[in-house]
């Protein structure tokens, strides 16, 4: 049964309110899968912080329409399932990683901070690493300098206790 006027509006307001703070949106087509596979994309999607909603087309194209996302407008055709993130990489890697799995789940095309990707840029975009994982290795290059500077000094210090030790061992041999 479809949805009426009220409903409709409903949907594309509460999809224009998670466009307006996303960075990324990633558009697959999903058609042939079963029950099962969609329940468990949703469930990595959530864990991810990701907003996946199946919708109809032509409300896609309204809540995206007017931003930085309106591009994507011209890929929505077919039956899509939009992956919607505030996260730069989380949309295209929950999106990517499950097609590897699953060849039923097509991924159609994306879009990053306005611009327009392809099904190769959306893949490149999976591949990079997460926030959090970029912000760990960032603070490892960080803290390198520190933590091989204390182990100078640690050195340099067990050095000079080992050379205060042996004159003192010397005179109570004596």
């Amino acid at each position: 049964m479809g949805l009426n006027l009220n409903d409709k509006k409903a949907v594309v307001e509460e999809v224009s309110a998670k466009v307006a703070t996303a960075q990324t949106i990633v558009v697959a087509e999903y058609r042939g899968i079963q029950v099962a596979h969609l329940t468990k994309l949703r469930a990595a999607a959530r864990a991810q912080g990701v907003y996946l909603r199946v919708l109809k087309n032509t409300l896609a194209r309204r809540s995206v329409e007017g931003t930085q996302f309106a591009s994507l407008a011209d890929s929505m055709t077919g039956p899509l399932i939009y992956s919607i993130s505030d996260d730069a990489v989380a949309a295209a890697k929950v999106i990517n990683d499950f097609a590897k799995t699953n060849d039923k789940l097509v991924v159609k095309a994306g879009n990053y901070a306005g611009k327009q990707l392809d099904v190769a840029g959306v893949t490149a975009l999976a591949s990079i690493p997460s926030r959090e994982v970029l912000i760990a290795q960032l603070l490892g290059v960080m803290q390198a300098p520190v933590s091989g500077f204390a182990r100078v000094l640690a050195a340099v210090a067990a050095q000079k206790g080992e050379g205060a030790a042996a004159p003192a061992a010397e005179a109570t041999e004596a």
